[in-house]
């Protein structure tokens, strides 16, 4: 199983930018299934920057992948430092689901070199 971390305001679109995000919808996905393991509320504020990012960090909860609408070069340096590998959605309006159904398609294919690591773990 991998677990998949979802910035998104309604729990159901990828429609959230990664510092800005107040919850974050945790799933664990296997090639045939997936759960929402929790909602994590990350909305607590900090003055400094890497305060807020290193909170963000420690939010998505070890995650494999974080997916995110938008995400800062700095963010996403140190997101891939703490193990997880960022990525941004197609829109504001993709679906989380979506996401996931084009993911377990990928680990059930021939999985690209970033996911064939994270599978590998």
């Amino acid at each position: 199983m991998i677990k998949i971390a979802f910035a998104s305001k309604d729990g159901e679109h990828v429609n959230e930018h990664f510092g800005w995000c107040e919850k974050f919808y945790i799933y664990g996905v296997n090639e045939d299934s997936y759960d929402l393991l929790k909602e994590v509320d990350s909305s607590q504020k900090h003055e400094a920057e890497i305060d807020k990012l290193e909170y963000k960090i420690e939010c998505i909860d070890n995650s494999d992948i974080l997916y995110v609408t938008r995400i800062g070069p700095k963010a996403a340096n140190m997101v891939k430092y703490a193990g997880t590998y960022p990525m941004k959605s197609a829109s504001e309006n993709e679906k989380i689901e979506d996401v996931i159904i084009s993911i377990q398609k990928l680990m059930n294919s021939n999985p690209p070199l970033w996911l064939k690591r994270i599978l590998l773990k």
